[in-house]
């Protein structure tokens, strides 16, 4: 019964598991397309991937040895694959054997394994994988280390200044693995809500509070910030909700490195009418309008 499949890796059908992953590994070096730009080597290498995508796999290489390139039609795998031009359905073949899908799935201008298509491209499959990580307000603005699981492992992700809600951390080598391959993880970014600021591009508003003498009459408060304490000076007659601009406390632009504004809204703070003399409420009743 001809295996032609082992042949394609140029291994005996006896051969060991690290012995099939070691050929394949080899294999893969040297057909990949981004490598030999032959153009034979495209459909070399999906050959390549097929054979090992059921020789790796116990189950498919069981099934695969009971039957041989019988389920080729008796062609061996690469003659069987050139006149159907790849434009087959394995997930038919292995079920006229075995009466189940295989986990194969026809592509059109090619095959996929598990859900990575080898029609497109350069018919290497996608091996990156997609996730989460959110982060708070704070650490969106001025970037740092962020905890993160991933592998089982414990990680500390670096988080760029400035980043906004839907960017892209990717993770080198945290994908899914086909072989010598790995992909990457692609981390997409939320940020939590912050109670005290808003954001609009790379400029920040904050509220910050102002006893009402310093609104009528001016003069100096202090007000904390993402970066540093400044002392803002008030010139007398501030509103209610009336806004300062202080340059360059906002967030990073990462393409320009300059920082947007920061905008400081006063929330002027009436005293408790109780807590004023009686002298002063009757003046203040008399001469405020």
């Amino acid at each position: 019964m001809s295996k032609s499949l082992y042949t394609t890796l140029g291994v005996d059908s006896n051969a060991s598991a690290d012995e099939i992953k070691k050929a394949y590994r080899k294999l893969a070096r040297q057909y990949h397309p981004d490598v030999n730009k032959d153009k034979s080597a495209e459909e070399k290498f999906k050959e390549i991937n097929a054979a090992y995508e059921i020789l790796s796999d116990p189950e498919k290489r069981a099934q695969y040895d009971q039957v041989g390139d019988r389920m080729f039609g008796g062609q061996n795998f690469h003659d069987f694959a050139r006149h159907q031009g790849y434009e087959f359905d394995l997930n038919e073949i292995f079920g006229t054997f075995f009466g189940a899908k295989s986990g194969f799935r026809n592509t059109g201008g090619g095959f996929g394994f598990g859900g990575a298509d080898f029609g497109g491209g350069f018919g290497a499959p996608s091996l990156d994988t997609k996730g989460i990580i959110r982060i708070s307000f704070e650490r969106a603005i001025l970037g740092g280390k962020q905890e993160f699981h991933v592998g089982g492992e414990k990680r500390n992700i670096s988080i760029p200044a400035g980043v906004s809600e839907g960017e892209t951390i990717r993770l080198k080598g945290f994908g899914k693995q086909l072989g010598a391959q790995k992909g990457d993880m692609l981390l997409k970014i939320e940020i939590e809500k912050s109670p005290e600021y808003e954001r609009d591009g790379n400029d920040l508003t904050k509220s910050f509070d102002l006893p009402l003498k310093i609104a009528l009459f001016g003069g100096k408060v202090e007000v904390p910030t993402l970066y540093k304490d400044i002392t803002l000076k008030i010139p007398p007659n501030t509103k209610n909700n009336q806004k300062f601009r202080v340059k360059e406390l906002g967030a990073l632009d990462r393409k320009s490195l300059q920082k947007g504004n920061l905008f400081l809204k006063a929330n002027i703070l009436l005293p408790d009418s109780t807590s004023l003399s009686e002298p002063l409420k009757a003046l203040l009743e008399k001469e405020l309008p």
